[in-house]
């Protein structure tokens, strides 16, 4: 007796969307949000009539397509309005049964200024602020455009702004990535700050440019190049150590050992972007194995999913990662080629 494949169940079912809820703002402009949750399950159909959605097809896509739209629906009451990319986001999270609801994620403000408002926008993302809130040392860890220190300078403007902290120290190891310190034109703090102005570029994105001048001033905002924290204990302070891959395992020791009282340490880097001379071990890469027992130290890992910026950028990340992989095999395979060789000529020769 041979097993027949079932067909998925088909099925139909509408919703009523409250009148509460504009469906323009639930659709889209021109429909494109609805779309995309029609795109997310293709063995389905979507169809709207005034405030009814009605769908059809198979039974179990239909009830996660509900589910999408009640996320939805969730995000819209509380104000805030919807992007193609915040639904795909919203479905994959679905997808992957979380636990989390994707509606709770995608409302988390951290900060709002200027009529912006900050907030984490991937379930990672999400519980990577989480994990700043919970503990007292925290490695962000992931390739470009996943919001590590970007989030990390908004949850310490906020615990500034909260009076959490009293001052926030910003760093960064200020390693050549192509270019020599020492060609450079300008002072020694010319040379550096071009390392440095990507900090700055995000301090002026969630705070009044006009106060950070008299904030770095006053000494309430600090940044500067990793070696300036040598010798100090930092009390009652957020700081963040970004580009941490570029640290040597005795630099990574070293800021680590300046926690002081009442401080809070975010550290962000991405190992696939090593800058340090041939030779010369990453602290990020070596931290983990050293720290990964200890108490009120955690450890987020950020992937191409939580790229944020265009999506493009996520493709990037995921070709260079199989080029990467590619090349270690062949790299083993010939060290392994070379191995059987060796063995061979010594046999001959024995």
């Amino acid at each position: 007796m041979t097993e027949v494949d079932r067909a998925p169940e088909q099925a139909q079912h509408v919703i009523v969307v409250p009148t509460s809820i504009p469906m323009v703002s639930l659709l889209g402009s021109g429909d494109e949000l609805i779309r995309v949750v029609e795109s997310s399950f293709p063995d389905i159909d979507i169809h709207v009539r005034g405030n009814e959605i009605t769908f059809s097809g198979d039974s179990e896509q239909i009830a996660e397509a509900q589910r999408a739209i009640d996320e939805m629906v969730a995000v819209i009451r509380t104000g805030q309005g919807l992007s193609p990319e915040a639904v795909e986001r919203t479905v994959a999270m679905l997808q992957s049964r979380t636990a989390e609801r994707p509606a709770d994620v995608l409302t988390a403000n951290i900060l709002s200024n200027r009529g912006r408002t900050i907030r984490p926008k991937t379930l990672n993302q999400k519980r990577y602020v989480d994990a700043i809130d919970q503990n007292t040392i925290v490695f962000g860890i992931g390739p470009a455009g996943t919001g590590k220190t970007y989030l990390a300078v908004a949850k310490a403007v906020q615990a500034l702004q909260a009076k959490q902290v009293n001052r926030i120290v910003l760093t960064r190891p200020a390693v050549e990535a192509g270019e020599r310190l020492g060609f450079l034109p300008g002072s020694l703090s010319e040379k550096i700050d071009p390392y440095l102005r990507p900090l700055y570029d995000s301090l002026h994105d969630m705070m009044d440019p006009s106060t950070i001048p008299r904030l770095m001033t006053e000494g309430t905002i600090e940044v500067a190049p990793l070696a300036y924290m040598r010798g100090r204990t930092v009390n009652d302070a957020f700081i963040i150590l970004d580009e941490a891959q570029n640290t040597s395992p005795e630099q990574m020791k070293m800021f680590l050992t300046r926690l002081g009282f009442g401080s809070k340490m975010v550290v962000t880097g991405d190992v696939t972007q090593i800058d340090l001379p041939t030779g010369t071990s990453s602290g990020l890469r070596v931290v983990e194995g050293i720290l990964n027992e200890l108490d009120d130290v955690h450890f987020c890992r950020l992937s191409s999913h939580d790229v944020v910026r265009h999506r493009l950028v996520s493709d990037i990340v995921d070709a260079y990662a199989k080029f990467d992989s590619g090349h270690t095999d062949s790299r083993s395979s010939r060290s392994g080629a070379r191995g059987r060789d060796h063995q061979r000529s010594s046999g001959r020769r024995s």
